[in-house]
């Protein structure tokens, strides 16, 4: 029986993930996945993003962030840590 408790996880994604269709294919997955959270790109050139639902779930989407679009080069993804808040859907949220 899996684990019904939700997990958050909040992430950095780095490398070359912006202007490669990095935050769509992280909302396209995370719908996929019927994951809730919210995705964003940063001025440092990094994405931005919190994952929330089943672990199995989120554990799938963090596998999908370290290989990204075959456009992106994903040099690193950084565990900022779990994530606070309880979300109702995905999101891109702008720029910061």
């Amino acid at each position: 029986m899996s684990d019904p408790t939700p997990r958050t996880v909040h992430l950095l994604a780095k490398g070359r993930v912006q202007g490669v269709g990095y935050r769509a294919f992280v909302e396209m997955h995370a719908s996929r996945l019927d994951l809730n959270g919210w995705v964003r790109n940063r001025l440092d050139g990094s994405v931005e993003a919190v994952f929330q639902g089943p672990a199995a779930a989120v554990e799938e989407m963090l596998a999908l962030c370290r290989s990204g679009p075959p456009s992106a080069e994903v040099t690193g993804i950084e565990i900022v840590g779990d994530g606070v808040g309880a979300f109702d859907d995905f999101e891109v949220k702008p720029t910061v």
